[in-house]
């Protein structure tokens, strides 16, 4: 569902990563260059393949990549929440859709033309080098992941997973609150496993006081022990 871009506040474009260095009159100025949509949860966005190529900001709620093999097996690719953006690979060089989006919770979304996204970056460098910069990110995360699935283990790419939720969370002295835990198949779907896999991991780590159940929570109650245990792995 659209809604008017009159609605929505300037601090809803002032919270997205690659606009930080925006000053408010310029953010005011480009609200007429988006178009502001409003989806449910569980509403698709966009799907892979599709040869569309707007670019989309995370306003509010929670949205999800995932990636869909030939043989028809859904892989998680991240979870983005406010302030993130996708669709800016398809916008630079306009092939299809890599991943399919779908919102989690009811969510607002900003979107913008691939047309007025390339001429952004061309007049703000420094909105172009904050996309560099989030663009490197991924690229790194996504070697962090090719060694995983070549020199890990499923039980310990099911704790590298944990890992990098514990620290995308935040760690303070040496723990880490895990306020939204993903389920045991959306982290056996993430690693490449079953859930059965994920469910039998996650308990051990249990017994051995790693981790600690708070509510619907996962508290990492030990991150460095965590950490050992997967870089022990990769040293072999």
């Amino acid at each position: 569902m659209s809604t008017k871009h009159s609605d929505v506040s300037i601090q809803a474009l002032r919270q997205i990563e690659v606009f930080r260095s925006v000053d408010d009159d310029t953010l005011r100025s480009w609200r007429n260059e988006f178009e502001w949509h409003r989806y449910s949860a569980n509403q698709q966005i966009v799907s892979q393949n599709e040869p569309s190529s707007d670019v989309h900001f995370v306003c509010g709620g929670l949205v999800r990549a995932t990636i869909f093999a030939a043989s028809g097996k859904e892989v998680t690719f991240q979870d983005l929440g406010p302030g993130e953006i996708f669709g800016e690979l398809a916008a630079i060089d306009s092939k299809p859709r890599t991943t399919h989006v779908l919102a989690l919770a009811d969510s607002l979304v900003a979107t913008m033309t691939a047309r007025h996204f390339l001429r952004l970056l061309h007049n703000r460098p420094d909105v172009a080098i904050a996309t560099l910069q989030r663009l490197s990110g991924l690229v790194r995360r996504l070697c962090d992941r090719v060694v995983e699935f070549s020199t890990l283990g499923v039980k310990n790419r099911i704790q590298a997973e944990l890992l990098r939720l514990a620290r995308a969370n935040g760690v303070q002295n040496n723990r880490a609150l895990i306020e939204r835990l993903p389920t045991h198949a959306e982290i056996a779907s993430r690693v490449s496993t079953h859930r059965e896999a994920a469910t039998r991991e996650l308990n051990r780590l249990i017994k051995s006081k790693i981790l600690q159940r708070e509510g619907k929570s996962l508290v990492v109650t030990d991150v460095a022990r965590l950490e050992r245990m997967v870089e022990d792995v990769q040293d072999h």
